[in-house]
């Protein structure tokens, strides 16, 4: 029997939302719950051994469900978390002290407080956001009504390569209507101890 382990997760933030990466190559039998005050909780298995992971967080304030998205590869899931007002956090996590081992910032994703008034100015196009796939985000909403993309929507997957295109079809990414998705999820690490 195994115990759960935590997948390294890397995490930034605007006014407005939080990206959150968790960091599973070939997760498979994943599952996120996002709840309104701001609980994240995310569980796969992962590799020949299906060996758990597990990771359970608070995050800082309240979120917006309906209006969060996530896209999934085959080496991590990523999460657009809408912020239930827009104000910048202090930190991920609700408790404060030492962050977790696992939570890093991302800071391929990372601007700072007064640096978000200078990307506003800029057109969209030039913004850098990494290698998030926003493509895969499916912005307009999903049939879910929580705005994820679910399953069964893999057919309209424009992934780089055919591996990537069988490994996310294969990963069972679903969504149950306790605003919760079940998919292959990475997580983010908190800045602040």
């Amino acid at each position: 029997m195994y115990y759960s382990r935590h997948p390294t997760v890397k995490w930034a933030q605007r006014s407005d939302e939080v990206f959150i990466t968790v960091e599973l190559p070939d997760a498979q039998n994943v599952k996120l719950k996002l709840e309104p005050e701001g609980k994240f909780y995310f569980s796969a298995t992962a590799g020949a051994e299906k060996i758990p992971y597990e990771v359970d967080i608070d995050l800082f304030d309240k979120i917006d469900v309906d209006n969060s998205e996530y896209s999934a590869s085959s080496r991590h899931i990523c999460y657009l978390v809408k912020k239930a007002e827009s104000k910048w956090w202090d930190r991920l996590l609700k408790q404060g002290g030492k962050s977790p081992s696992f939570l890093k910032v991302d800071w391929d994703k990372w601007i700072d407080e007064d640096e978000e008034n200078e990307q506003d100015a800029k057109p969209v196009s030039d913004m850098d956001f990494g290698d998030v796939d926003f493509s895969k985000l499916n912005m307009g909403g999903g049939d879910n009504g929580l705005g994820f993309d679910t399953a069964g929507d893999d057919d309209e997957d424009e992934s780089d390569s055919e591996d990537e295109d069988s490994e996310e079809a294969s990963s069972g990414i679903e969504l149950d209507a306790k605003d919760s998705v079940d998919g292959n999820v990475n997580e983010a690490p908190d800045t602040k101890a």
